[in-house]
């Protein structure tokens, strides 16, 4: 799920959330997404708590990915502190602007 931020937040642009069906899934999720990046802007984006799996964030400035297990996901439930209502209650999973 993408999430646009322009306009109501300083933090980034854009907030993307997947979810990975294992700790080692979401490790590896964040690992590739980091190394992609790497590899297309010459920098490294900063990753926190990939040693744990649960919840991995990464911040390449302008798009923050949050990459969650199914259980944590549905816990913090980032979707409704960001999406307006809404968003919500059309039952789609996915923005208008979303990458699929």
């Amino acid at each position: 799920m993408t999430i646009d931020l322009r306009g109501r937040s300083a933090m980034a642009d854009h907030m993307v959330i997947a979810t990975g069906r294992s700790t080692r899934q979401v490790a590896s999720i964040a690992e590739k997404l980091a190394e992609r990046y790497k590899e297309l802007t010459g920098h490294s984006p900063r990753i926190e708590g990939k040693d744990a799996g649960d919840w991995v964030l990464i911040d390449t400035d302008d798009v923050i990915v949050h990459v969650f297990r199914p259980e944590v996901r549905e816990f913090y439930q980032l979707e409704k502190m960001w999406l307006p209502a809404d968003a919500l209650g059309r039952g789609s999973r996915e923005m208008p602007h979303s990458a699929s």
